[in-house]
């Protein structure tokens, strides 16, 4: 009988060249030596980790590769080729990685400082894709444009260039891409949207970019279109990008102010006290100008108002537009009558994203469902106006193609009425973000225990919406309803209590946001109780714990996640809560307490991968973790990776040795401004390496 090592090796190598997933790849590689050295000669992909400078430990094996990720070496963000604390020639370094990799083209470096990427790009003069990470502050010592001159001199076939998390002035970029003008001609890639930067850049600057650049197809630049400010964006920057720039596909522009992952005022109707300076006409012009888009994003955080007609546009003048996303417009669509407009037209629309639309209703809602019948993502964020009707009537528009939902910051949808909303694809959803928002949880604590008589009443309601809508899309719905209500136990399973409970099938990934000093214990009981394959989940926690009297519970309620028997990973992300580091005031919790508070429980999930962002105080510009988290951590046996955006003591470190198959730990200060120099064992180098050093002396038991 022939066995799949008795395939050609070229047929193997073909099989194997095909294989993109890291794991699969790594997995592969561990079922016999022949599978090891086709994936050595065969992977193309590598990140680094552990402590390039010692030399020894460098791999020689992976010849093939193109993409080289030199961001993530040990310790995390000090710099790799000009450190202090190496002993190691920075040359000696680079030549051993280029000699370890001889075919990169693409590569992902934490440029500390100008030095590293002046050495690195003599050692790779081909490289085509660039990533620049640092979060640290530029130096002002520097020259204007210090950190690109060397690398758009050097790098003569560079197209793709990525800065969104690389730290740099604003008036650093226009001049070396407009000194350079044989590289800057042939960039197709240019990431912008750096999220440090406080105002963006100007509308001048765009200009000369997009002039410098005119092959561009894909740019994502992060601008202030604030009327108030010098070098604002408005409609003549916007006509100068899609003159200057013909071919883009992917167009990116947000407001800074849009950058930073926090949650609005829920109570704020979707309009700003200032109106964006871009006008229906000129988005008609700029719509016209650009054919061969099909991503488009305009986060502009100012009123852009009676956007309907424009919006029009965009299915006869961009007809290949698959992605948008649009923050701040209103008008997009009238729904007054049942012809449809705006962006209801959009008919080739897979993934839309609507956030703070002022005048949105579910009649909006429900014309968006009928028209772009191949939404398969649908994000909706800070619409005060929609409620759970018209977004569960959306829902079974798209039964056939969604499978990705974003619902936030929503006055009318809380938690519960966000499931409630998405029912008609509860068989069928894969990704979902909900805010915990707990309005009379009492109530839905006691949700769980309903027949199916609830489910019943509860599909009943969105054909009073279609009702309006005329006759025929009256009877679609009825069709639909007695179709969903006849297989209505499929997806339910009967608890021991003898009562129907609701299964989510396929829901893999759950985001949640949820404002601090809340529980998550609820969260079962509002709709999310049977979750079988749910293998990931990201944890928001926000707001200011100072002034917050102490929590009435002692756990914020992560044990209640063991419901979830497949979950592996969490991302817990605890930045945006705010409080005392060090001192409280009498009668407060300083954050090592709620440290303590949010972590409760964590050591009784099994975990395996855990990113984790301590609380912050940002008068001192201070995350660390605390000796209580630190504990805690040490509780969750079954880790294999941690990674702790911000800062620790080394001995709070040591705590994670316990873990007995723990392989993968690092500290990440992937903020802005990351801390220069502590004097604290937070920061050292040396002590980072001595964890380092510990950690691999034991032995993992597989």
């Amino acid at each position: 009988m022939a066995t799949i090592n008795d395939i050609p090796d070229v047929i193997l190598s073909n099989i194997f060249a095909s294989i993109s997933d890291t794991r699969t790849r790594n997995s592969l590689s561990l079922v016999s030596r022949k599978f090891m050295l086709l994936d050595r000669a065969t992977r193309v992909s590598l990140t680094l980790r552990g402590n390039a400078r010692d030399l020894f430990m460098i791999p020689t094996c992976f010849r093939s590769v193109t993409d080289l990720d030199l961001s993530f070496l040990s310790p995390w963000g000090h710099s790799l080729l000009s450190s202090p604390f190496s002993d190691t020639d920075p040359q000696l370094l680079a030549h051993r990685l280029r000699r370890a990799f001889p075919a990169v083209t693409s590569l992902t470096v934490y440029a500390r400082s100008p030095l590293t990427i002046e050495i690195l790009v003599q050692q790779w003069p081909g490289l085509k894709r660039v990533k620049l990470v640092r979060w640290h502050q530029r130096l002002a010592s520097w020259p204007i444009g210090e950190d690109f001159v060397c690398l758009l001199e050097q790098c003569e076939n560079l197209n793709w260039l990525d800065l969104s998390t690389f730290y740099y002035w604003t008036e650093d970029l226009p001049p070396v891409l407009q000194a350079c003008p044989k590289v800057s001609a042939s960039l197709v890639h240019l990431n912008l949207l750096t999220t440090s930067l406080a105002e963006g850049f100007k509308s001048q600057e765009i200009k000369e970019i997009t002039t410098a650049c005119p092959n561009l197809k894909n740019i994502l630049v992060a601008c202030n279109f604030d009327p108030r400010y010098i070098g604002f964006v408005g409609d003549e920057t916007l006509l100068a990008v899609a003159n200057n720039c013909p071919k883009l596909t992917l167009l990116h522009l947000a407001d800074t102010s849009t950058l930073t992952d926090v949650r609005g005022d829920p109570d704020n109707d979707g309009f700003t006290s200032e109106d964006a300076m871009v006008t229906k006409g000129t988005l008609v012009e700029f719509f016209s100008g650009l054919p061969l888009l099909q991503e488009l994003v305009l986060d502009v955080g100012r009123n852009v108002r009676d956007t309907s007609m424009a919006l029009e546009m965009l299915n006869s003048k961009c007809k290949d537009l698959r992605v948008l996303k649009l923050g701040q417009f209103h008008g997009i669509c009238l729904a007054n009558e049942s012809q449809l407009d705006g962006i209801a037209l959009c008919s080739g629309l897979e993934e839309l994203s609507i956030k703070n639309c002022g005048d949105l209703t579910d009649m909006g809602l429900i014309a968006i469902g009928r028209g772009c019948s191949k939404l398969s993502r649908f994000e909706v964020q800070g619409c005060k106006r929609i409620t759970e009707k018209g977004l569960r009537t959306m829902a079974c528009l798209l039964r056939n193609t969604l499978v990705k939902v974003k619902i936030s910051c929503c006055k009318n949808l809380d938690a519960a009425a966000s499931l409630r909303s998405v029912e008609p694809i509860r068989d069928r959803i894969q990704w979902l973000h909900i805010d915990c928002v707990w309005n009379g949880w009492e109530e839905i604590g006691n949700s769980e225990q309903v027949g199916l008589s609830f489910w019943h009443n509860q599909v009943e309601e969105p054909s009073s919406l279609f009702s309006l809508m005329g006759s025929e899309y009256d009877h679609e719905m009825r069709r639909k309803k007695c179709k969903y209500s006849s297989d209505v136990s499929d997806g339910y399973i009967l608890e021991n209590n003898g009562f129907w409970c609701k299964k989510w099938d396929r829901l893999q990934y759950l985001s949640l946001w949820i404002g601090v000093g809340e529980l998550l214990t609820p969260l079962p009981a509002a709709g999310l109780l049977n979750c079988p394959n749910l293998e990931e989940i990201r944890i928001k926690v926000e707001g200011d714990c100072r002034g917050r009297s102490k929590p009435s519970e002692r756990a914020f309620g992560l044990s209640s996640l063991t419901l979830y028997p497949r979950l592996s990973k969490m991302q817990l992300d605890c930045s945006e809560t705010i409080g005392y580091a060090l001192t409280a005031p009498s009668g407060q919790m300083d954050l090592s307490l709620w440290e303590r508070f949010f972590l409760n429980g964590i050591g009784e999930l099994r975990l395996s991968e855990l990113d984790y962002w301590p609380p912050q105080d940002r008068d001192v510009n201070h995350r660390s973790l605390s000796l209580p988290a630190a504990a805690l951590l040490a509780e969750c046996l079954e880790l294999r990776k941690l990674f702790i955006h911000g800062t620790a003591h080394e001995h709070f470190m040591m705590f994670l040795l316990k873990i007995p198959n723990l392989r993968d730990v690092q500290l990440r200060e992937d903020y802005y401004p990351a801390p220069e120099n502590d004097m604290s064992t937070e920061m050292r180098a040396g002590s980072c390496s001595r964890f380092e050093a510990a950690l691999n002396r034991r032995p993992i038991l597989d």
